[in-house]
């Protein structure tokens, strides 16, 4: 990978050719007063807390959860679908970006490496400050090793075979897929060893702000053993997932809300399911949105979420529910009888009785458009609920739960099941089907075998995780798209999986950086 400072090595090379004739060497070495260099800013817990907070700042860029890689998670599985005018977005759901046209993946790309580089920034950095605060120091180097493993997954979970640079460095090689897994593991390690439980009672600058209010978001052991589990998962390490997994539930600290959607809202951020999530503010100042380029003090730190995804006339409709998504809740009838409730928390549509978005009735808001009347739409992550009256104002400031408890106990009875204990699999699931009052799952699906347990939690993780940017990770992660059968499946569910190959499971290596970094190969396909 190619860093910025090639940009600002190339202009000083050019400086120094047109005033040789002039200048001496020494002063051409002069440091700007104005400007922090690697010369001067690394000295003390405050430069160390601010290089930290860098790190976090790649995570509400276009490219990351703004608005780039949810889109890139969401809209390629059979749970979504785009009919964006934007030809860059509707090709990501449809296997066909384009390698010249880097927009989208290729921003993603871009803030992932932003924020490797300030994470290695930090961890070559910080552990040559003196501080006397032993415990900040771990805190502050955990939360660096958590957020580089964090851009790593992406990276490697997204585009494959990528450069893992770990060291401030011009250019780093492509390695394997294997190779960056390795990485991402380590990194979760360290960071799971150095992070601690929770922040609560835990004195120091990077606790609270400069008003003395308690600052949320910053991550925990929770968060990287979470993790950590997930990238074992990823590899099909399941008796290493399993272990971990086993270890966060054992912090005893984490528990399913009792309202599902209180998980998508603005109201109960950072709750007790949350291991980690984006931190994003309808009131956090700036005055320009986050397009593109580097994390900056102007920035509104809002979500283009809502609005990308907004139903008709509240958003821009860029991305829909399916109704393989809208049908599959209506499969399995809760105890009561009733329509499994994570359907309304999902999607908006015509539902008997009436529905309300923004603070009207959907039938009525639709009565003249028989196409939207007609149509579903996405609710999850939507400031829907009427306290404003669309999504037109780019605010949005609902945080981005990046990974939920729901989705530790599910992927531990995953693990259960692959390691040899189906049984032992029905608690764990039946903790999730439990909050929206879906039948016991034991009794209503008694001795499942493993592969009927495998498809079972295929279902479950499709209804509860709809939106979130999960399905098609698991979709590529089972292998359903080397399955003739599963492949044929996914084609009758949602018509974009017609044009798959084999290959774009995978995005491309934007062009940028195949022309800039040598010896690099392009993913199949491309």
């Amino acid at each position: 990978m190619k860093y910025k400072i090639y940009k600002y090595l190339a202009g000083f090379i050019c400086i120094a050719a047109v005033t040789a004739s002039c200048v001496n060497d020494d002063d051409l070495l002069q440091t700007d007063p104005n400007v922090d260099s690697s010369g001067n800013f690394w000295k003390t817990e405050k430069d160390a807390l601010e290089g930290v907070n860098s790190v976090y700042g790649c995570l509400v860029a276009d490219g990351t959860y703004m608005r780039s890689t949810p889109l890139m998670l969401d809209t390629k599985s059979d749970d979504s679908r785009s009919n964006s005018p934007w030809g860059a977005m509707a090709n990501v759901g449809r296997f066909n970006s384009n390698v010249s046209d880097a927009a989208i993946y290729g921003w993603a790309y871009e803030m992932y490496y932003q924020g490797i580089y300030r994470a290695n920034q930090v961890l070559t950095n910080v552990p040559k400050i003196d501080m006397a605060d032993a415990a900040l120091k771990n805190r502050l180097l955990g939360q660096a090793y958590f957020l580089r493993g964090l851009y790593l997954f992406h990276a490697v979970n997204l585009f494959k075979n990528v450069p893992i640079p770990t060291e401030i460095t011009l250019y780093n090689p492509q390695k394997s897929q294997a190779e960056g897994w390795a990485q991402v593991i380590a990194d979760f390690k360290a960071a799971a060893d150095l992070l601690p439980t929770t922040y609560a009672g835990i004195e120091g600058i990077d606790t609270k702000d400069s008003n003395g209010a308690t600052i949320k978001g910053r991550a925990t052991k929770g968060a990287a053993l979470g993790y950590l589990a997930k990238a074992y998962l990823f590899t099909k390490d399941f008796t290493n997932a399993k272990t971990t997994f086993k270890q966060v539930i054992d912090l005893g600290i984490y528990s399913l809300t009792a309202n599902y959607r209180d998980n998508f809202t603005d109201t109960n951020e950072n709750n007790s399911e949350s291991l980690f999530e984006v931190q994003f503010s309808r009131d956090a100042g700036g005055t320009t949105e986050s397009w593109g380029g580097e994390p900056n003090a102007t920035w509104r730190k809002t979500t283009a979420r809502a609005i990308t995804y907004g139903a008709r006339d509240f958003g821009f409709v860029d991305v829909q529910p399916t109704w393989a998504l809208f049908n599959d809740f209506h499969i399995e009838k809760t105890a009561a009888g009733a329509v499994d409730p994570r359907l309304d928390a999902t999607m908006f549509y015509n539902k008997p009785g009436g529905m309300q978005l923004y603070g009207v009735d959907f039938a009525t808001k639709y009565a003249n458009s028989p196409l939207d009347l007609n149509d579903i739409f996405c609710a999850k992550y939507e400031n829907s609920d009427g306290a404003y009256p669309n999504e037109y104002d780019w605010r949005s400031g609902i945080n981005e739960r990046l990974l939920r408890y729901a989705d530790v106990l599910l992927m531990y009875a995953e693990c259960l099941n692959e390691t040899g204990d189906t049984q032992g699999a029905y608690t764990y699931i039946q903790m999730v089907r439990d909050r929206v009052g879906l039948p016991n799952l034991s009794t209503a699906k008694p001795g499942l075998s493993q592969a009927s347990m495998r498809d079972q939690i295929a279902h479950e993780r499709f209804l509860e995780f709809a939106l979130e940017g999960h399905r098609f990770n698991d979709i590529r992660r089972w292998g359903w798209l080397e399955n003739p059968t599963k492949l044929a499946w996914l084609k009758a569910r949602d018509a974009e999986f017609n044009s798959f190959a084999p290959g774009r499971e995978y995005f491309p290596i934007p062009q940028l950086d195949m022309d800039n970094n040598p010896g690099m190969t392009q993913n199949p396909s491309y």
